[in-house]
């Protein structure tokens, strides 16, 4: 996976946006920021995209920029030249293909059947677009190319909402969602940047979908650990069951029985995407202790702790079950 395709599945949601007037470039781009996405695809159907592109990319550096909508060589050259540094287009045109492989710039090409998944093969791609996403088949249908295109990750675009980006996002071969839902044209056009980061910022959370798994407690030993589960058990009715290195009090509350991170204990919030909630948050600058990570047998994270303890405790992030 190139570095800019790790990138776009660390985001996990592209925004796809258009821009009729290049002032309102700069000020979308800091809305998506602050609604958590550092990234954009920006549509080359209109005469300011070049400009708009060249704008976002000097102002804000940091941000991951692409070009959408990309139909010809020449075109590429404009995007690449403005800054953007992936390129996507609705369809497979093996000519653009060819030559933003030439430039060394990452492009995902619209793929929608068997056919043009093998010319992306044929041509090296290890990811495409799958676009017209829910027009052609939806989920089901990149199921079903997985199914003997295994080596290829999909982008699905078109039809994507803040209600069925999860069902994709879930699977495995899918890089990101590319979605205009939180970029709406009117909102852009009347200025109303507040709440294009307001719904970026409910898109990524439903994303991530933070929650608070358990709170571990750092008990003295085993004993002191069964006492206290024993005692919230009867408090409130949560059963317990003892464990080789914990005992627990329902779902809720996990006794240590011998003293484990944090100085009180530790918190695990559970999230729907480990590696992306790790990436979200490295975005505002939380850093991880990458000894306590653990990975499932397909390398995927499942565990990692934060640096800082918050209040004498620890915080974890672990995968939702």
């Amino acid at each position: 996976m190139s570095n800019i395709i790790k990138e776009l599945h660390d985001f996990g949601l592209v925004p796809v946006i258009k821009i009729t007037d290049v002032k309102n470039a700069i000020p979308l781009a800091r809305a998506l920021a602050e609604g958590g996405l550092n990234c954009a695809e920006i549509t080359f159907r209109t005469a300011c995209a070049k400009e708009a592109i060249a704008e976002i990319t000097k102002a804000m550096p940091d941000m991951l920029v692409g070009a959408g909508t990309v139909l010809t060589p020449e075109q590429a050259d404009e995007a690449i030249e403005a800054g953007a540094k992936f390129i996507v287009s609705p369809g497979l045109n093996p000519k653009v293909v060819k030559h933003c492989i030439e430039r060394g710039v990452p492009i995902l090409p619209g793929c929608a059947t068997p056919s043009e998944v093998e010319q992306a093969i044929e041509l090296g791609l290890k990811a495409v677009k799958f676009f017209p996403a829910e027009a052609a088949g939806g989920l089901n249908m990149i199921k079903s190319m997985s199914a003997p295109y295994g080596q290829i990750q999909f982008m699905p675009t078109g039809g994507i909402n803040d209600e069925n980006m999860l069902e994709y996002l879930k699977f495995g071969k899918i890089i990101a969602c590319g979605g205009s839902f939180m970029v709406k044209d009117a909102l852009v056009e009347a200025g109303n940047f507040e709440e294009i980061t307001n719904l970026t910022r409910n898109a990524v959370m439903k994303m991530l979908g933070f929650k608070l798994a358990h709170i571990g407690i750092n008990c003295e030993n085993k004993d002191e650990a069964i006492k206290g589960a024993q005692l919230i058990s009867s408090l409130f009715g949560t059963g317990y069951k003892i464990g080789n290195s914990s005992t627990f009090a329902g779902g809720e509350f996990e006794l240590m029985h011998t003293k484990y991170l944090g100085t009180n204990g530790h918190i695990a919030i559970s999230t729907n995407f480990p590696d992306r909630a790790r990436a979200y948050l490295e975005r505002m600058g939380i850093e991880f202790s990458e000894e306590t990570a653990k990975y499932d047998d397909k390398g995927n994270l499942t565990v990692i702790y934060l640096k800082e303890e918050i209040c004498g405790f620890a915080i974890h992030l672990v995968k939702k079950k």
